[in-house]
């Protein structure tokens, strides 16, 4: 585990990269078949700013491709545990599918990327080695999402740990990177950190124990745009007292 001024300065750097979150613009659904894109709003996908006309997006058997306006044409490429991408300036366009719809979300690439980060003063009390337990057979859980439909994920392993009294057992709903990544919600949701949820991803994982250093929760990327979407935390990981750690609000 990277200490936790690293682990702060990868999240800033990640945030303010031109696929980060802070440079969003638009997220429009796709139809079937070849779309204009432009901010005409004779465009089958019409975006909020740029040229009226900047190109034309297909899908082919192989994944999407884009026909600029100069008739160039190039396919989108999905980086690893990222979506399919293209860079058509003055953008970065990604095809973003849920479920079974894709959309267009569109990054401006001229725009400032800039955010202050806050946390709670670092505590070691909430650096806490908890059990890590797999699940005799995986099982499909259902998970509400801020901004888009319900989606299904497949659980396979539980964190337990005791807290203030109470024994607390966290679905690890979601992977990153590798690595477990918890969605919670605390008796600071709505207050001091963001309202919808935080994330926590669980390090130094063994057999049978893993980390949760709740001073590297963080906010998800809807806490920054309107055109991300992101998952609910289930019940059981909505903590029945305050953390007091990690990222604040914005």
């Amino acid at each position: 585990m990277i200490p936790l001024d690293q682990h702060r300065q990868a999240r800033l750097t990640a945030l303010a990269a031109e696929d980060g979150w802070l440079n969003l613009t638009d997220r429009v659904e796709i139809a079937p078949g070849p779309q204009t894109v432009g901010s005409d709003a004779g465009n089958g996908v019409q975006l909020s700013r740029g040229p009226a006309y900047l190109g034309t997006l297909n899908a082919t058997p192989a994944g999407y491709s884009f026909q600029t306006a100069a008739g160039t044409t190039a396919a989108f490429v999905a980086p690893p545990e990222a979506p399919p991408q293209l860079r058509v300036d003055p953008f970065l366009l990604e095809i973003h599918t849920v479920g079974d719809q894709p959309a267009l979300r569109v990054r401006d690439l001229t725009l400032p990327r800039n955010v202050l980060l806050r946390y709670f003063p670092t505590d070691p009390a909430w650096i806490i080695r908890a059990r890590w337990q797999a699940l005799q057979t995986p099982v499909a859980q259902a998970i509400d999402q801020k901004g888009g439909t319900a989606t299904t994920v497949t659980l396979t392993h539980t964190a337990h740990f005791t807290r203030d009294g109470q024994d607390i057992t966290l679905l690890a709903t979601h992977w990153k990177g590798g690595k477990p990544m918890f969605v919670i919600r605390d008796a600071t949701s709505g207050r001091e950190t963001y309202a919808a949820s935080r994330f926590l991803i669980g390090e130094d994982a063994t057999d049978s124990e893993i980390t949760l250093d709740f001073n590297r929760a963080f906010n998800p990327p809807c806490a920054f745009t309107d055109f991300a979407i992101c998952p609910l935390p289930p019940r059981e990981n909505i903590l029945p007292f305050a953390v007091a750690a990690g990222e604040l609000k914005p």
